[in-house]
């Protein structure tokens, strides 16, 4: 996806590139910054609480981006026994694909009051990565953030025991959907698509 762009159009390959490395930087930074205020400082003192998105880049992650426009970062550390509630893991969580979502609001106002097509296309990407990596990280699988949404309804020890196994489970996710009818990503596409009309007003044209 993103690898074609670049050589055939480097300018909207750049765009993806900044568009990729701000949410990612907002994402991790989202997290280190909840986990702070809710009693863990780990990541914040190791600098992980800065939207600079070199100390938050995953190189599984980013590469999925470069060739699927899914992905994610480097994971924030959090020490669960510094948190003052045993279910604030959830919120830490949910910060990071909550940040996405708040981005993708403004810039899809700003999208709005800027009827210029040469901003809007930036704006555009810029809001499609935000709501992919929204999409993709909202996945109950470790260790995307959904997966923490699973603790609600699984026993500790289950939960743990799936966590081992979490990037075996994301590779046969993402071979599932390379296999599927709709091509790879075909079902996460629609939904960050329609999200993006709602919020634009506009269809997705990258």
């Amino acid at each position: 996806m993103l690898l074609s762009l670049l050589f055939s159009n480097p300018i909207d390959g750049i765009i993806f590139l900044l568009a990729i490395a701000l949410a990612i930087g907002v994402h991790e930074a989202a997290h280190a910054w909840s986990a702070d205020k809710l009693g863990d400082n780990t990541a914040k003192l190791m600098g992980r609480a800065s939207i600079n998105p070199l100390v938050h880049l995953d190189p599984i992650g980013t590469l999925l981006f470069l060739i699927a426009g899914f992905g994610w970062g480097k994971p924030v550390p959090v020490n669960e026994n510094r948190l003052r509630n045993n279910r604030d893991i959830i919120l830490v969580a949910m910060a990071g694909p909550a940040s996405n979502f708040c981005v993708a609001v403004v810039l899809s106002l700003i999208f709005r009051l800027i009827p210029v097509p040469g901003v809007q296309h930036v704006l555009a990407t810029f809001i499609f990565i935000n709501l992919s990596l929204m999409v993709f990280n909202l996945i109950p699988i470790p260790p995307l953030d959904g997966s923490k949404i699973l603790r609600l309804f699984v026993s500790n020890s289950f939960y743990y025991m799936i966590e081992q196994y979490g990037f075996i489970l994301i590779l046969l996710l993402l071979l599932f959907l390379r296999i599927g009818n709709s091509g790879f990503g075909g079902w996460l596409v629609t939904i960050v698509q329609s999200l993006f009309t709602l919020l634009t007003g506009a269809h997705v044209s990258l």
